[in-house]
């Protein structure tokens, strides 16, 4: 489905449309549950992996944040308005990302698998039994390739701005985006208070020669060879001015994921 999502009211409806180790605590309560946020790291695949856990509700949501983003950076506004008897919600920080360091963020050829499972076994670890995955942008891959390898422990899922091939149009995009001094004011100024200016810039030049690794493969394949192997119910999302991910990737993802659901695209813009 291709539609607007912004704060707790519109993830709640979201949700309902799409029908069917050892803790380090950094700040906040040792509490599991509860209406405050709780913030601490877990050993997982051998790094510790930063999250922060809201909520008391039975249904537990995964949030899966953007390149170089963070729980925090990506998500605040649904850490805070989500339903917290509702849900238990979580929001992580993927290896190299947000407070997840060291080690810092490299980028194989298979770092989204390697995402995908690290955001699994997160999840189990914390002793979730099933689980919904919200993602954008490269949380949204991370959360298709999951939602695919893991079919039985995904409950629903919730994915936009992501793509699952890369063209040669998008090369040219990702290139735009390699020198962070040129991006907007409003986009880079989190990133740069969270990791820094030079790490930060860094590990965006980076991400732009790991994601080009892509268009090197047969067609671009980033995830489109398991898109047909995702079981559960789904809503597409897509900033309908979104600069950096083509409206096509979310047709494309709708035309291939069964249980898709399509609809009105909303506006967003980046950076």
């Amino acid at each position: 489905m291709v539609a607007a999502l912004g704060g707790g009211a519109a993830l709640r409806l979201v949700l309902a449309a799409a029908k069917p180790g050892m803790h380090v605590p950094l700040v906040g309560p040792a509490a599991a549950f509860g209406t405050s946020v709780n913030s601490a790291r877990v050993a997982v695949n051998g790094v510790h992996l930063h999250y922060q856990r809201t909520g008391e509700g039975e249904h537990a949501i995964l949030l899966l944040p953007g390149m170089l983003g963070s729980g925090e950076t990506d998500f605040g506004p649904q850490i805070k308005n989500l339903n917290k008897k509702l849900f238990t919600v979580v929001a992580w920080d993927p290896r190299g990302y947000g407070h997840s360091r060291p080690p810092d963020r490299d980028f194989p050829v298979d770092f989204f698998e390697r995402d995908a499972k690290d955001a699994i076994d997160l999840m189990k670890t914390l002793k979730f039994k099933q689980v919904s995955l919200l993602g954008w942008s490269d949380g949204g891959i991370t959360a298709l390739i999951a939602a695919a390898k893991y079919p039985s422990y995904i409950r629903k899922m919730v994915i936009w701005g992501a793509n699952a091939y890369v063209t040669d149009e998008d090369e040219m995009i990702y290139q735009g985006i390699r020198d962070v001094s040129k991006w907007s004011e409003r986009t880079r100024k989190p990133l740069e208070t969270l990791y820094g200016y030079d790490y930060f810039a860094k590990t965006c030049e980076k991400w732009v020669d790991g994601i080009k690794q892509f268009k090197l493969l047969p067609d671009g394949n980033i995830c489109r060879h398991l898109l047909p192997l995702v079981q559960c119910p789904t809503l597409i999302v897509h900033g309908e001015k979104d600069p950096l991910v083509p409206r096509f990737h979310a047709d494309f993802i709708h035309k291939h994921v069964r249980e898709s659901r399509a609809g009105r695209p909303c506006a967003g813009t980046w950076p």
